[in-house]
């Protein structure tokens, strides 16, 4: 199995965290600085990732549809790691779990789902190490809106800025220009 190590931005109290939205949910997010149903479905998981250059694969650099506002949201560490202690991979991995009926039944229970997916570089190409998306639901969610989120910023500008420059062959430039993301401990 690749490495699996979460890198990210963070202080001592919050972790950034990347979500991609239609228009109207971003919009109301960064006014309300939390999601407010409507337009946001909370009775739907929603996937949050720290890694940005994941997020810019996930989106196309904000270019797919429902996809096209990237943004940048602080959320409190007690919340992340609640939120790890509270998971579910997945996937069956043998190595964690004593049968697949018990996977499946801490699953169905689980309001946190772990997804461990190839990093990728800054040409949207895999890495050899995994970086986690994490999928909130049910009590997840209600905490996430109500209680986790610190600061929500629309950083799609940001991130086309940076595509730009990939575009243009100035890799340095681009570079120079991700978040700093170190290893989360």
């Amino acid at each position: 199995m690749k490495e699996q190590i979460i890198r990210a931005v963070y202080d001592n109290d919050t972790i950034t965290v990347y979500q991609a939205f239609n228009k109207d949910i971003a919009e109301s997010a960064v006014s309300n600085q939390t999601f407010i149903s409507p337009p946001f479905k909370k009775e739907r998981m929603t996937w949050i990732k720290p890694s940005f250059l994941w997020m810019m694969y996930r989106s196309g650099w904000a270019t797919k549809e429902n996809q096209e506002n990237i943004l940048a949201i602080k959320i409190k560490r007690s919340g992340f790691e609640w939120a790890l202690k509270n998971s579910c991979l997945s996937h069956f991995d043998n190595n964690i779990y004593k049968s697949h009926e018990d996977w499946k039944e801490i699953l169905n229970s689980s309001p946190v789902r772990i997804q461990w997916d190839p990093e990728k570089d800054i040409f949207l190409k895999s890495l050899n190490y995994r970086s986690i998306q994490i999928g909130l639901s049910g009590i997840a969610v209600e905490k996430y809106i109500a209680d986790w989120i610190v600061s929500i910023d629309n950083i799609t500008e940001y991130c086309k800025q940076i595509h730009q420059l990939v575009k243009e062959g100035k890799i340095n430039q681009a570079t120079i220009m991700l978040p700093d993301e170190k290893e989360y401990n």
